[in-house]
């Protein structure tokens, strides 16, 4: 557990209760009024992100859905302002987390239209299992492009307004701020046994031979470790300044998250461990929203809102300032 937590040591849950955990005792209903806040959340389109949107906007939050495609996320903000009444609540941000250059856009375009950020939920997923997946814009492994890179550029875009709003610069108020890295339980069970290849992170022929030997499965466990690694070092390096940054397994969720893998695979996970997606979003919406997550910073929470012990490569401190090295030269240009 990170340091910079102010709650005793979480207990350790074990495999069988994460993949089948007990009745939530917090839900979306728990949800505080957000009135005057300001959300973005990526991969906002389907599944745990819409849902998330959903919830928050019916607290009345203003609520920015990021999403590659502009009619998903429509067809999505139509539906959303629909069930909630709430027609200038939710607006669209085009991101495509694979493409750096329109990771930078995005961030300037929200810039360009709020001075504060109160929340930000780097929910977007992409999953190839068990093939390795197409390259992003840039030639890194589609996964860990995506999933790691793209959201910790994002994040980094937005740090100014992120700490801007901590500080109450503009409302008067200081606030606490929060950065929700949706990850998942993947990040221990199938990340390769050394955590990073870190070969495997590069461009060109070589990392894609390493990519292979690794397959798809293991490309997506190594890029949601990546996620809580990067979640972990932003409590260390923001959390003195007002940012609560938390990683999360939201669980087994019915979602469009399996839409590359293999109809037969899908199937059976669905059957055996996936749950509806209205309890998907309770990790998410805790970290986001609870008062007790304030004390959170640096933790990793799993379903459905409780606090776990995240794996031993997820806790290795030197692995996490090197990724956050390499992360920072791969953005460097852009």
């Amino acid at each position: 557990m990170s340091a910079t937590s102010k709650l005793p040591p979480p207990v350790r849950v074990g495999s069988w209760s994460e993949k089948w955990p007990p009745k939530p005792t917090w839900t979306a209903d728990n949800v505080p009024d957000l009135t005057g806040k300001v959300v973005l959340c990526t991969g906002g389109s389907a599944g745990i992100g819409k849902e998330t949107c959903r919830v928050l906007v019916s607290r009345n939050a203003k609520v920015y859905l990021a999403s590659r495609s502009e009619d998903k996320a429509q067809a999505a903000i139509d539906d959303i302002c629909k069930t909630t009444s709430k027609m200038n609540m939710i607006h669209f941000l085009h991101v495509d987390l694979g493409d750096l250059v329109s990771v930078r856009k995005a961030a300037e375009e929200f810039i360009s239209k709020e001075k504060e950020l109160h929340v930000l939920i780097n929910n977007g997923g992409v999953l190839y299992a068990p093939g390795i997946g197409p390259v992003t814009s840039q030639g890194y492994d589609v996964q860990f492009g995506a999933n790691a890179l793209g959201h910790y550029f994002l994040t980094i875009l937005l740090m100014p307004t992120l700490l801007r709003t901590a500080k109450g610069e503009v409302s008067g108020t200081p606030c606490q701020v929060r950065i929700v890295a949706v990850s998942s339980d993947a990040h221990e069970a199938t990340a390769p046994k050394q955590g990073i290849v870190w070969e495997s992170l590069q461009k060109g022929d070589a990392a894609l031979r390493m990519r292979k030997k690794l397959t798809g499965t293991r490309l997506y466990g190594q890029s949601k470790l990546g996620m809580v690694l990067i979640s972990n070092e932003l409590a260390r390096r923001y959390g003195d300044q007002g940012v609560i940054s938390i990683s999360l397994h939201p669980g087994g969720v019915k979602s469009e998250l399996l839409r590359n893998v293999h109809p037969i695979i899908a199937w059976i996970v669905d059957k055996i461990r996936l749950y509806p997606v209205s309890l998907g979003i309770i990790t998410s919406l805790y970290a986001a929203t609870s008062e007790e997550a304030e004390k959170m910073n640096g933790e990793y929470l799993t379903c459905w809102a409780r606090r776990q012990v995240p794996s031993k490569h997820a806790q290795n401190r030197e692995m996490a300032e090197k990724l956050w090295v390499w992360c920072e030269e791969q953005v460097s240009t852009f």
